[in-house]
């Protein structure tokens, strides 16, 4: 319920704004605009408005919308050629840069939504964590940079960060073939320290791109909440309530690190060193050799564990900003994730990021649903991500889409006059193609990350 009810709002939202860019700037050209709807296919509800008697509609088909306008290329049988008092108010009879302007209105609509909503989060509040690291694991970049657990991240390449979301933000829109510099507090020194990247050069779409790096938040010794029964954590006598300290004597302060030693400890007899009711027990446990979803062999004891919520609780924040400030911050971040997105777009492309990263409408839904459940700042977040990637999805020079068009009205200019209907004939069923694919391909996502 929670899942089709973000989809809904999700889809409704970003359509609206982005169909309302279209049709204010074809209004402002003097275009005139025969229907503005909501969905595809056939129309559920619609009414008439305005001394052009614009149809609102609302469509069966909730996956994007459309502005239709006059246009003596795109007539119905019934319609009949254009009156002559409307010609002038034609799409195809206006300037090339008009054309460009109206085309161009609806992905910048959804940037427009994504600067407002991010200056209202940044006025309101947004709840992070302060960037304290954890101890990186040995042989990743961040140990070799000599970073320690307790170091607190200021900046990243000189642009200063307040949370976590700041330095996966900076840390995901750099230049992986370089070396970044983090600059850190450390018992009251500033230190600069050189943080080589290449390691995210290759994305399997998993997600942990900065535990790749060795950099985790922390979190405080790992609580374990459960232990499943006829495992190897019952077998070794592991309680819920737990706080384990150490693995092997190494100190290990995150759950996500714990994991990643169990894992490479499969088959093999480790000690926890655990903290239980003030008393310090050392238990030997021997992870369970099993193969994961993607085929990988895994260590696992059979234990579900947590950061420690007092840590977590004494590290959170929730930084705000005043007005101008926050609308100033607003463009920056659109701008920093519009980037990231055609970045991460170029990655997928290029084959150094997993084509698993692409999303279609079970997911966009599923997370929508997780998203309202987990807040209204999750939410907004959420929509600020989705709209900003509908903006650059339609960007994108593939015919059909917005880009498509941008491209053949640039292809016009060079020219000095339109290209040949023939010419736009074959690149709208290349584009066609392109699009059932990546759909396809998006849906198969989907379908693999639900069942």
């Amino acid at each position: 319920m929670y899942s089709l009810l973000g989809f809904l709002i999700t889809i409704g939202v970003l359509v609206t704004f982005h169909e309302l860019g279209h049709y204010a700037v074809a209004r402002w050209c003097g275009v005139k605009v025969l229907r503005f709807s909501i969905g595809f296919g056939p129309v559920l509800a619609a009414r008439r408005y305005g001394r052009d008697q614009t149809e609102w509609a609302l469509s069966a088909v909730p996956l994007g919308g459309y502005v239709r306008m006059l246009d003596e290329r795109d007539r119905r049988d019934d319609e009949g050629p254009v009156a002559e008092g409307d010609l002038p108010r034609a799409f195809n009879r206006q300037s090339v840069w008009k054309r460009i302007a109206i085309v161009a209105a609806g992905p910048l609509a959804n940037l427009l939504l994504a600067v407002v909503l991010l200056a209202a989060m940044f006025m309101t509040g947004v709840p992070g964590y302060q960037p304290v690291l954890s101890q990186p694991v040995a042989g990743t970049p961040a140990a070799a940079a000599g970073l320690w657990s307790m170091d607190r991240i200021v900046a990243v390449d000189g642009r200063s960060v307040a949370v976590w979301q700041d330095v996966n933000r900076l840390l995901l829109g750099a230049d992986v073939t370089a070396t970044t510099t983090l600059t850190v507090e450390r018992d009251g020194q500033s230190l600069r320290l050189p943080l080589a990247l290449a390691v995210m050069a290759k994305d399997d779409g998993d997600g942990r791109q900065l535990e790749r790096l060795g950099l985790r938040p922390y979190l405080g010794s790992p609580l374990i909440r459960e232990v499943a029964a006829d495992s190897p954590a019952a077998a070794a006598g592991l309680q819920p309530g737990d706080r384990i300290r150490a693995v092997d004597g190494a100190t290990l302060d995150t759950p996500s690190a714990m994991t990643e030693r169990f894992n490479q400890a499969a088959g093999m007899t480790v000690e926890l060193t655990v903290m239980r009711h003030g008393a310090v027990l050392t238990l030997p446990v021997t992870p369970r050799q099993e193969t994961d979803k993607s085929g990988k062999t895994v260590g696992r004891i059979g234990v579900v564990m947590m950061g420690d919520p007092e840590v977590a609780e004494r590290y959170r924040v929730t930084v705000r900003h005043g007005a101008v400030e926050a609308l100033a911050l607003g463009v920056v971040r659109t701008w920093d994730l519009t980037a990231l997105t055609f970045k991460m777009i170029g990655r997928m492309i290029a084959g150094h990021a997993s084509l698993k990263n692409l999303s279609g409408p079970l997911t966009i839904a599923d997370f929508a649903g997780q998203s309202i459940q987990a807040g209204f700042q999750q939410f907004m977040t959420y929509l600020v991500l989705i709209s900003i990637g509908l903006g650059v999805l339609n960007l994108l020079p593939v015919p059909l889409l917005d880009g498509g068009h941008l491209l053949y009205y640039l292809a016009e200019i060079i020219r000095g006059r339109p290209l040949p209907e023939r010419v736009i004939e074959i690149g709208q069923r290349i584009g066609l193609a392109l699009i059932v694919f990546l759909i396809a391909l998006a849906l198969l996502n989907d379908f693999s990350r639900l069942f």
